[in-house]
């Protein structure tokens, strides 16, 4: 791994949800029964959801022991609770007996996970999907920067079911003032975001204006009327997904990834050194990881992803504001264009120039 990221401390939940489209994910990946998934952790959410279809296993990986412990729980609720509990325990619902609801699970953790949220169960009071540095991050621009710039009830219009012109039109000629651009580009700053949102060192390879770059993003979305049905955004301006739930905490989803939970397991370190690796995996969710690392660290890692991979092997990822393409580096592989392309368009994790999907034959 590139030294630089060896400095960037892995004792605390950086992510208390995933920020990447779920639903576009699992199109780009293609699941089939019987597959293999190697898939990283990060919040836990997106490996879960990987469980709608009947894989074979989902190996979570993650470098961040406290992440695996964060997915840890989240696994645990949805296997011994109820969908009500369950909603209620990670903090999706109003509840008054999150530690009654810890009590009767705490046994089936793992040593290192019971002793962390035992230490740590005033959090449970927050509601988990709250508590990582990057929601915090967005309830500092929620409670510190949005007020200055729109109301509630401005963001409600934003997020109001209306026609492709429509949605412009709010947009263009209320929703995006000068103030909402200057605040904006202040507060995604490469600074305030490398200190109060992601890890300085994560943005080491970027070489755009970083708030320039999500200013662009935003406005692209926010015009769109794919806004309209995007829990993240609602998480992200007023602190509830509402309506549009993670796909892996939709009820729809909840019996088959409560049933297949067992076929979920957690591995400590970088993906690619997977204790499972020797059967090989034939589907790949690898976030944005490749976003942090060298171009030669890049290209070496992609060789050792598609060394376990089987044939048919598909790999989806994100790049922000780092352009990396597995296919561009690994001839044994190739570029779905045409889903990327059609994924793009109404993939709510907005802020990403777009998520790609590379296939071995």
């Amino acid at each position: 791994m590139n030294r630089h990221l060896e400095t960037v401390r892995h004792d605390y939940i950086r992510y208390a949800n995933c920020w990447e489209d779920a639903d576009v994910l699992l199109e780009a990946l293609q699941l089939k029964p019987g597959n293999r998934v190697l898939s990283i952790a990060s919040a836990g959410d997106n490996s879960l959801s990987m469980l709608v279809e009947d894989v074979e296993l989902v190996v979570a990986a993650d470098v961040n022991p406290v992440q695996l412990f964060l997915t840890e729980i989240k696994k645990a609720a949805i296997e011994h609770f109820d969908y009500s509990d369950c909603l209620g325990f990670l903090g999706f619902n109003t509840c008054d007996f999150r530690n009654e609801l810890f009590q009767k699970i705490k046994n089936t953790l793992s040593p290192d996970c019971r002793l962390y949220w035992e230490i740590h169960t005033e959090w449970m009071n927050q509601g988990f999907i709250y508590i990582g540095k990057f929601e915090k991050y967005f309830l500092l621009f929620r409670q510190k920067i949005l007020p200055w710039v729109h109301s509630q009830s401005d963001i409600s219009e934003l997020m109001k079911t209306k026609i492709a012109d429509e949605q412009k039109i709010y947009f263009h000629n209320h929703w995006n003032s000068w103030r909402w651009r200057w605040l904006f580009r202040i507060f995604f700053s490469r600074y305030v975001m490398g200190r109060f949102g992601r890890d300085k060192a994560f943005m080491k390879e970027v070489e755009v204006s970083v708030s320039d770059f999500i200013l662009k993003q935003a406005a692209r979305h926010l015009s769109s009327v794919y806004c309209q049905t995007n829990g993240m955004l609602r998480m992200i301006m007023s602190g509830t997904f509402g309506d549009d739930l993670p796909h892996y905490v939709r009820e729809e989803n909840f019996d088959k990834i409560k049933s297949r939970i067992h076929r979920l397991e957690l591995f400590e370190g970088y993906a690619q050194l997977s204790s499972h690796s020797k059967k090989g995996f034939d589907k790949f969710n690898l976030s944005n990881i490749f976003e942090y690392m060298s171009p030669e660290m890049f290209s070496e890692t992609v060789r050792q992803f598609v060394a376990q991979s089987r044939p048919g092997s598909r790999f989806a990822y994100w790049n922000l504001m780092v352009p990396r393409i597995m296919s561009n580096v690994n001839s044994e592989l190739n570029s779905d264009t045409e889903l990327e392309e059609q994924l793009r368009n109404r993939d709510r994790g907005f802020f990403y120039s777009g998520i790609h999907s590379d296939f071995k034959l």
